[in-house]
This record gives structure tokens, sequence and C-alpha cells, in this order.
């Protein structure tokens, strides 16, 4: 797109040349940028370094599954070692299983911004919310539509849209992500815990709770080791899938943005992708929508807010669109619009409709299109 955009600018200082003139400067270059792209994957393929690709492609997918393992290890020690100090069930679903699900997120975006990859840690939160809501629960709206609870949406849309205006406007006035900004989203999301765990005691987030498998009960130690291996798993499987991402990026000629925005946004989103799978093969209707704008939340006031205050980081500014940035001409603005279609029909008429989850998944297969080839 950067040879469209010169070369149309080329166009117009030639006040001779016509219209079809400037379409076919634009499309010459399309072609041969994209040619060039795949040729020079193919060089790097030809020269010997084939190898040492496979072998980024292959650590990054073991940092997925370190990184899903992980958190369900993580997740269930912390879950037997809080029923062994009796806390509430309430507490517990709350805080430590909602924290331990989103912390392949924190600690991909975490470790990105420590080593200065302002694309992954960007990316990965933004692109995140864009998989949740444009597959995963578009997935679940296309084959199970049905009614949905209310009351159980207010809480986490209001948090949601909130944090995303206060994100989008500190993104379109300085592009700047700083330490204090990060600071205030994680005051925010425990203000979002304090609030969710009062309005669950007071039955206003609705009754979504799903029934829970009965799991052998294992020594405090056993959930000590698990809870260890689990956080070490998801902080080495964060660090090769951080590593090996921006090398994949570089041999693609491609943004780090576009591996954050779209290839780990995926990864660390499969344990929720692999839930809705298996709830649909089982027959079990559509998942908790409240759910799936919680995780969205968490990923910009939680997954945002830790990386902006170990380390600030800039708006990604690699890929442009028509002399624009793309993060604010393409990704914002998508994170935004997908969850207005998912949440406002489902908080004005609380249902959900087939048509909703046909036009999300159609609005991922453009956008990770796009990310690609564009």
């Amino acid at each position: 797109m950067r040879g469209t955009v010169v070369t149309t600018a080329y166009a117009y200082a030639r006040p001779s040349l016509n219209r079809k003139t400037h379409a076919a400067y634009a499309a010459v270059w399309f072609i041969s940028d994209h040619a060039a792209r795949l040729y020079k994957l193919r060089f790097v393929l030809k020269q010997g370094k084939g190898s040492f690709m496979l072998q980024a492609c292959l650590l990054f997918l073991l940092g997925f599954g370190l990184l899903i393992k992980g958190g369900d290890w993580f997740v269930d020690g912390a879950t037997g070692i809080a029923h062994r100090f009796h806390l509430p069930e309430l507490l517990i679903g709350a805080t430590v299983v909602s924290i331990g699900t989103t912390l392949p997120e924190v600690m991909v975006s975490a470790q990105a911004a420590l080593q200065h990859n302002s694309g992954i840690s960007y990316g990965n939160a933004i692109g995140s919310i864009i998989c949740n809501t444009s597959l995963i629960a578009a997935l679940t709206v296309t084959f199970a539509p049905g009614p949905v609870n209310k009351k159980s949406l207010r809480l986490p849309s209001a948090a949601f849209f909130i944090a995303a205006i206060l994100y989008s406007f500190v993104a379109y006035t300085s592009g700047q992500f700083t330490r204090l900004f990060g600071i205030c989203l994680l005051a925010m999301f425990v203000a979002y815990m304090i609030l969710s765990v009062r309005a669950m005691k007071n039955g206003e987030m609705g009754d979504d709770a799903e029934e829970e498998e009965v799991k052998k009960e294992m020594s405090l130690g056993q959930e000590l080791l698990l809870l260890v291996i689990g956080a070490a798993a998801i902080a080495f499987g964060a660090n090769l899938l951080v590593e090996n991402g921006t090398i994949i990026a570089s041999a693609l000629g491609v943004p780090d943005s576009v591996i954050g925005l779209t290839m780990v946004a995926l990864g660390t989103s499969l344990p929720e992708l692999v839930t809705a799978v298996t709830a649909l093969m089982k027959g079990h209707g559509a998942l908790s929508l409240g759910n799936v704008i919680g995780a969205n939340l968490f990923n910009i006031v939680l997954v945002s807010g830790m990386a902006m205050t170990l380390s600030p980081f800039s708006l990604p500014s690699e890929k442009m669109l028509f002399g624009m940035n793309s993060s604010l001409l393409i990704d914002i603005p998508v994170m935004l619009g997908v969850m207005a279609l998912l949440c406002i029909p489902a908080l004005k008429k609380g249902r959900l409709y087939r048509i909703q989850g046909i036009i999300l998944l159609c609005i991922y297969a453009a956008f990770t299109i796009y990310q690609f080839l564009i």
C-alpha cells in the first residue's frame, strides 16, 4: 500500500496523466509490491535460511501451546488453593479464574512492551478484542442465536465502552500510551472487579453460571506446583511467541502489528474458541455474552494497562492507508464497530440474531485479508 500511495502521488504530480493512467500505475505497483514480498520469502528459503524460518514457526507454535496449557495449569492451581482457604466461589470466579484466563494476553503484551515491540503489544490487545467478538462470539451467534440476559450485560458493556472510548481518545489525540495512562487503566480494572463482585452478590449480573466439572482433590503441594509451572510456562511461551513472531513478520515483509493483530491475537484466544466450539457440539447453546464482553474489557484495562505501565509505547505507524495510520483508520474503528454490532441489539432486544453472526464473520475475514494483502 505504501507503493500505491507513492505512485498515486507521482501521478498527480503529472497533470497530463488521466485517471485510467493513475489507476494503472497504482495497480502495477500493488502487484509488484506483493510479488517482491513473495520473492523475498522465496529468496530467504533458497539461501539456506529455510530451516531457520521453519524453526521460528515451530517455536512460535510451541509458544502458543505453552501459553494455553500454562493458563490451564495456573487457573487449576490457583482455584485449588483458593478453595483450600475457603474463599467464596463468587470471589474465585470473578478474580482468580477471570485473571488467570487473561494471563496469556497479559504476558504476551507485557513481554513485547519490555522488548520495545509496540506492534505486538498493541496488536495483541486490539486483535484479541476483534477476534473474540467477530470470530468466537460470531460463530456462536451464527449457529445458536437466541435470547440473552440483558441484566448481565449492563455493567461489562458500559465499562468496556468507557474504557474503549478513553483508549481511542488517547490514540487519536497523542498516539502516546504513557505509564500514567496505563496506571489509570489498571485502576479501572480494579474498580470493575469490585463492582462485579458487588453486582453478583446483589444478583444484578443475572444467573449465567455454568455447571463446573467435578475434579479430583489435589494436595497443597500439587496445587502450588501447578501454579508455579503454569506461571513459568506462560512466561516462557510469551517470550517464544514475541521473539519468533517478530522473525516471521520480518520474513513475510509485514509490520509486527499485523502479526499481533492476527496470529498472536488468534493464538491467545484459542482457549475461548475451543470452549465455544465444544459448547456448540454438545448443544449447550450460546456462550454467555457477558463473559465475552468482560474478556474484551480485560484486554483494554488489564492487558494494555499492564503493558503501558511496564514500558510505555507509541501507537504503531508502520502500516499506512491513503496516507493515514492504519491503526486509526481501520483497527480501532473495527474494534468499536464489531462490539457495537454485537452489544446494541442484545441490550435493546434482549436477543442475538443469526445475521449478526454472519456479518461479524464477514468483517473478521475482510479484516484479516486486509492486514496481509494491503
